[in-house]
């Protein structure tokens, strides 16, 4: 099936830009899968990279995929679902972005629209559009990045939608907004969990723990370390990366320090 899908459409790879996203370091995360797995199970989803990644290579794959942002569940949902409503929808607000670019993404950005279709299309307009493609909100929920400086963005994308699409409808996928810790409860003894949770600062003013309005915390930290150790314990397989700051609370099996460049503008999408 992934190659049916890599004819037709491309190989699918993550349709929004993410903090933290993993695309340049697929390579080291498919050396360190396990040989053989039951499903899989990626708790801190975003954009989604491993994940587009085995099913590509794993036709069929069990997977079950969940964030705690429910505007980035939704929009797994609605690509799956309702793809061409979608890029219709994109289509408009490219035509409009690009007859006045600064008025056009302040109004969207200020905007609250009331359909999955339309909430959809603008969070990926404004993730397409913002400065450096980062997703931040305030603690109300806003989305407050301010427009970046692009003189042709890519807003519809719609090969590679219809790829997601393709792959996360034709395989067996399970979608959930829910906390990290939930998984508990359905992984199982053979299972794949991989935590890839917002990473800590590297100084008091350098954080991207705000995908949503409850930030990632310490404690929240020690949370999955606690997490990890019970899934461990029930005979789960654990991939683990980004959650340097708490050293000795889970000790893996192996452990790979890389130095990676932090940066969301170079995604080519």
């Amino acid at each position: 099936m992934s190659q049916q899908y890599g004819q037709m459409l491309g190989a699918p790879r993550p349709f929004v830009k993410w903090a933290g996203g993993k695309r340049q370091l697929l390579s080291v995360l498919h050396e360190n899968l396990p040989e053989s797995f039951g499903a899989y199970y990626e708790p801190f989803l975003g954009g989604g990279a491993l994940l587009f990644h085995i099913l590509e290579g794993r036709s069929g794959q069990r997977c079950g995929i969940s964030d705690l942002n429910s505007d980035l569940i939704l929009a797994y949902v609605t690509i799956r679902d309702k793809v061409g409503e979608l890029v219709r929808s994109l289509k408009s607000h490219e035509k409009r972005y690009h007859a006045d670019p600064k008025s056009y993404y302040y109004s969207v950005r200020d905007g609250s629209p009331r359909s999955g279709i339309e909430k959809t299309s603008r969070l990926l307009f404004l993730n397409r559009t913002c400065f450096n493609g980062l997703y931040r909100v305030n603690s109300r929920g806003k989305f407050n990045v301010p427009l970046g400086r692009y003189t042709n963005p890519n807003i519809v994308n719609e090969e590679n939608l219809r790829a997601v699409s393709g792959v996360l409808g034709a395989g067996r996928v399970s979608i959930k907004c829910r906390d990290f810790g939930a998984v508990l409860s359905d992984a199982k003894k053979g299972d794949l969990v991989y935590f890839d949770p917002p990473y800590q600062p590297v100084s008091a003013t350098a954080s991207f723990t705000s995908y949503t309005s409850k930030s990632f915390t310490m404690e929240d930290l020690a949370r999955l370390a606690e997490l990890c150790c019970k899934l461990d314990s029930k005979g789960c397989k654990v991939l683990l990366s980004n959650a340097l700051g708490r050293q000795g609370a889970y000790e893996p099996t192996a452990q790979l320090t890389l130095t990676l460049k932090r940066g969301l503008g170079t995604m080519n999408c």
